[in-house]
């Protein structure tokens, strides 16, 4: 279970790049990448930005019409997508 205090750390081998609201992670260090499409690249910015997985759910939940469950669920999923691609690492808040 992810911690929403938790804040999101990016390792020094990750790269991010980004085109046309589109972008791609990529570690380094083991070639795991992931492609996101705008939202994911929206949630990409805040996470890597804010204090907090809270604060970025917070961000989200005020700029999309989603339900707050629908969009904890994806914001969990997402995370454990970059956690397993070893693209994210997470501190405790």
């Amino acid at each position: 279970m992810i911690s929403f205090a938790s804040k999101v750390v990016v390792p020094d081998t990750v790269l991010f790049r980004e085109l046309d609201g589109e972008s791609v992670l990529l570690n380094l260090e083991t070639e795991s990448y992931l492609g996101l499409d705008d939202v994911g690249t929206r949630m990409w910015t805040l996470f890597s930005t804010l204090p907090s997985i809270q604060a970025a759910y917070d961000a989200l939940l005020a700029e999309y019409d989603v339900e707050p469950d629908v969009l904890r669920h994806d914001v969990e999923a997402i995370l454990n997508q970059m956690i397993e691609h070893g693209l994210i690492e997470l501190e405790d808040g």
